[in-house]
């Protein structure tokens, strides 16, 4: 009897097997023919094809939660031309994969969230015709003579992560398992801090996570805690922090028997003052109050408490505020309060740079409003004004700062308006609204077991809005930031959640009059 329901996980079995056994031999007849020398690049990423060939089935049935985990890890492939981070990786291996099964079973669609789908999209073209207009995709790890490709890259892998997520929905008790996975890869950024006491034989990690750029050619220098800025650290606290907020939220971290989850919040809080880092402390405060209020603890006598304990603490930092460790300072500057001339000094150095630069850069902003300057700039432009010590060298005009030159503005609004104009800012904007309407109606409508990560994630996506705009941002990182968070949000809630229809009630069964008296006896 012929059977017409046709498996699809069966059929692209041997197409694999065929794929892989070609892809080998072509590898092998080229060994062959040219050899192999271990200490060429080439070879090296020749390697690394084999490798990535002979793994491949193991990323047919792990690829998503690979994909997940690569968010926030700070890994890269080594063996490739550019080092390409492995979440850019995972985007394209993850997003294939999930093209094929939906082309052999198309009864898999990818989840529904065509509102985000339209303005990333607009954004992609956008992006597509500024590179076309400007310069092209140069890369310089591809020996082209344009340069600023892996920004371009970058931003379409994180444009892509969206479609990547929303290929699959994750089962309502696996929520909270790619919730920690989501978080979880960041912690691993503490490896790229650790340089300096790792022994030399070990330190082949590096080349997959890179150490931390002021401990790039260090042997012998140990850092002092307190003082050297470790970014890996503090990412690794919000990250602690951040899960646990999401798992538990408030209530639950600080209104619970569990003594260990106040502890630990308290030793991530610490974690993150050791990167003085102010936009890291500003973002985690905003997500924390905007938490405090949607879980309604401001009604509760939770409120009265925090403000005796806000008190208390103010009175013990004020006073010793300049005795904190100078990475604390640092971190706390935004406050009023009195630290060390030394700290406040670098903080104010750190505000009058970029400030300096946004004011030289704001002129420029209508010469490419509606065509953007892209990414690619010249290789003489590199050689002129970006040695390694880029941000340290003296510019005549702050326009002209080696980081300004490459779009690293530091400031969200500016990364989007002089690389891709007035369209890539309408794009953004409508990308904005349409990812707060998903985690918005994912949090009103969402399923009450998955409240507490709607509720997060709500909280999340408000709070990188406002730092994006007014603290700190950057397009290319934030693209794929927020992309995962509204994709994750659309996965884990199965779509986009719709209010539930109003319950019409019953029709009342007529009641019989009171029967009159007869007309006889009226």
């Amino acid at each position: 009897m012929n059977n017409n329901n046709v498996n699809p996980t069966e059929l692209l079995r041997p197409l694999i097997v065929y794929a892989v056994c070609v892809i080998m031999a072509v590898i092998a007849g080229y060994a062959l023919v040219n050899g192999l020398n271990y200490g060429d690049f080439q070879s090296v990423g020749t390697i690394g094809l084999v490798v990535g060939v002979l793994i491949f089935p193991l990323l047919m049935k792990w690829h998503y939660p690979l994909l997940v985990l690569s968010c926030g890890l700070p890994a890269t492939l080594f063996f490739l031309p550019g080092h390409p981070t492995l979440f850019v990786a995972m985007v394209a291996a993850s997003l294939t994969i999930s093209v094929v099964e939906r082309i052999l079973n198309r009864d898999q669609p990818f989840l529904p969230a065509t509102g985000v789908r339209w303005p990333l999209l607009a954004f992609l073209l956008v992006v597509l015709i500024t590179a076309k207009m400007t310069g092209g995709f140069g890369m310089r790890s591809m020996g082209s003579d344009v340069y600023g490709g892996r920004k371009y890259v970058m931003l379409i892998a994180g444009i892509l992560s969206f479609f990547a997520f929303t290929a699959r929905p994750i089962p309502k008790k696996y929520a909270n398992l790619y919730v920690g996975l989501y978080f979880g890869g960041a912690v691993f950024n503490i490896v790229s801090d650790l340089y300096p006491y790792v022994p030399s034989v070990f330190r082949f990690i590096y080349l997959v996570f890179p150490a931390s750029g002021q401990f790039m050619g260090t042997f012998d220098n140990q850092w002092d805690l307190g003082v050297t800025r470790l970014s890996g650290v503090s990412t690794a606290g919000i990250a602690i922090i951040f899960w646990m907020l999401a798992r538990h939220g408030i209530r639950e971290n600080i209104l619970t028997s569990k003594l260990w989850r106040p502890a630990l919040l308290a030793l991530a809080a610490m974690l993150v003052l050791t990167g003085g880092f102010r936009s890291s402390v500003i973002g985690v405060l905003i997500v924390l109050v905007l938490l405090f209020y949607m879980e309604k603890m401001h009604q509760t006598g939770v409120m009265l408490v925090l403000i005796l304990v806000g008190l208390m603490s103010a009175v013990l930092v004020v006073p010793l505020a300049s005795h904190l460790p100078h990475t604390f300072q640092r971190s706390l500057a935004f406050l009023p309060l009195d630290i060390s001339p030394e700290v406040r000094m670098d903080a104010e150095g750190s505000t009058t740079w970029r400030v300096e630069m946004w004011k030289a850069l704001l002129p420029q902003i209508p010469q490419y409003l509606l065509l953007g300057k892209g990414y690619a700039f010249s290789a003489e432009t590199f050689n002129e004004s970006m040695g390694v010590n880029a941000m340290f060298q003296h510019n005549i005009d702050a326009s002209q700062d080696p980081l300004a030159l490459s779009s690293d503005f530091h400031s969200g609004p500016l990364s989007i308006l002089i690389p891709f104009g007035i369209w890539g800012a309408l794009a953004w904007l409508w990308y904005w609204l349409a990812g707060f309407w998903v985690v918005w109606r994912n949090f009103r409508y969402g399923d009450q077991d998955l409240r507490h990560i709607n509720v997060f994630f709500l909280a999340l996506f408000i709070s990188k809005c406002v730092t994006f705009l007014f603290v700190f941002g950057g397009l290319v990182e934030d693209m794929g930031s927020f992309a995962a968070l509204i994709g994750l949000s659309v996965a884990i809630n199965h779509g986009v959640m719709q209010s539930a229809p109003a319950v019409q009630p019953a029709p009342a069964s007529p009641v019989a009059p009171f029967p009159g008296a007869p007309a006889w006896q009226r």
